[in-house]
């Protein structure tokens, strides 16, 4: 179905002569979310039923709030970089608060009111302060624990975390030890939250589909699934939950060899109904001249996820991520840049997510936050994009047979709709 761009109501699976006759019989029970969801009005709520997937601009990094059918919670990642502009975007909506504290008061903004002091699941997707937040001296000291607060520790100050999921837990230390400040204060912050506040935490493990589940209303979604696909390099076959390893065996590299933190990033599907979304953090999918091809990510991931109908850019849309046999498997109607550097995007990456002779249809493309070195660089590109600056929420409808785009504006905590986008048909 092509999007109308005018209509801002869903019509729960019905077709357009059903739709009119209802609003003639039913006004009361319909006008008031659609203009609720007009632009410049505030954002309606979310309701029992629908999917909402928040992709949360601060400005400092990446951070994705899903509220699933039945108000389970689920938050990926929380970044926080010490980087000012031009090599970082400004701080949304201002720099009044560090980005962990606004992730956090979004958060209990959009969550329904019984949950919105705490998150079901936390998922770290890896281990870099763009997702997870960066310690340094001027890091404030958390209230009671021994550790400092940026990222996801920070958004812990606000919110109760009661599952935290993780590539590295408990030993944090494959390929190798990380030994940093950041990543120090983060181990002192699991195992201080895993005494105090009965944090659960686990490590994430492809292959499977039941470790994030509805916690409120399970029996009554059976058709949400978050399938687990990457992580440390060992990929799902598609097949039940066996895996595979995809590098090689350590033993038999030189050290400067081994994969990076981005290739050992957590990727996942998630799926209500007919409809899927993929986020895969930063794996690669270009692999540099002289480089392993399996240096290359993308592409096994690509084979078990198939088509989806949103698509986050990994890796912010950088030059190494979207390779062509990764844009042409899963072909989505939908996708979603998270920026805050002045190279998101790369050129050559919107070139292959448009390419129709990798995959015909439209295609429409969404950035939380284009940088003016960006636009100088992209030029005509940027005619393409159908938003450029916000928060971006996908809200799909019950059952998961359509979804909506919503562009929400990141100067401010009003929530006021910047552009609605849609309906799209899952298919």
């Amino acid at each position: 179905m092509k999007p109308d761009h005018n209509r801002f109501v869903f019509y729960h699976h019905s077709s357009w002569m059903r739709f009119i006759s209802y609003l003639c019989i039913v006004p009361s029970l319909v006008l008031a979310p659609a203009r609720a969801q007009t632009v410049g009005e505030t954002l309606p709520e979310w309701s029992e039923g629908m999917l909402d997937i928040h992709h949360i601009n601060t400005g400092k990094g990446e951070s994705t709030l899903v509220i699933f059918p039945d108000a389970t919670s689920l938050l990926i990642d929380a970044g926080a970089v010490d980087t000012r502009p031009p090599f970082a975007a400004p701080a949304r909506p201002d720099s009044s608060r560090r980005p962990g504290e606004w992730i956090a008061r979004y958060v209990q903004h959009v969550l329904p009111p019984r949950t919105n002091s705490e998150l079901d699941y936390v998922l770290l997707t890896h281990f870099h302060s763009d997702h997870m937040g960066y310690i340094s001296e001027r890091s404030p000291s958390a209230r009671k624990g021994d550790y400092r607060l940026a990222g996801i520790t920070e958004v812990a100050e606000y919110v109760r975390i009661h599952k935290l999921i993780d590539r590295g837990w408990p030993h944090y230390d494959w390929p190798t030890s990380r030994d940093n400040e950041t990543m120090n204060n983060y181990r002192d912050f699991v195992e201080w939250q895993r005494k105090n506040r009965k944090l659960k935490v686990e490590q994430f493990e492809p292959g499977r589909r039941d470790q994030i589940v509805l916690v409120h209303k399970r029996k009554e979604y059976p058709v949400i699934e978050v399938r687990n696909i990457a992580s440390n390099g060992r990929i799902w076959t598609g097949d039940a939950e066996e895996t595979r390893s995809h590098f090689p065996d350590l033993d038999t590299l030189a050290r400067a060899d081994w994969p990076n933190e981005n290739m050992c990033s957590i990727a996942l599907r998630l799926s209500y109904g007919i409809f899927d979304y993929f986020t895969g953090a930063d794996i690669p999918g270009i692999v540099d001249d002289g480089s392993p091809e399996w240096h290359d990510l993308e592409t096994p991931v690509a084979r078990v996820v198939g088509p989806v109908e949103v698509n986050v850019l990994n890796h912010h849309g950088y030059p190494d991520s979207e390779n062509a046999f990764f844009v042409e498997t899963l072909r989505p109607r939908v996708h979603i840049i998270q920026a805050w550097a002045p190279s998101h995007p790369g050129s050559r990456v919107l070139s292959r997510i448009y390419s129709e002779r990798l995959y015909p249809g439209p295609r429409d493309v969404f950035i939380t936050n284009l940088l003016p070195e960006s636009r100088i660089v992209l030029g005509s590109w940027m005619l393409k994009f159908q938003s450029e600056q916000g928060h971006i929420l996908i809200r799909v409808a019950p059952g998961g047979e359509e979804y909506l785009v919503i562009i929400l504006d990141d100067t401010s905590e009003e929530f006021r709709v910047k552009a609605v986008h849609g309906p799209y048909a899952s298919s």
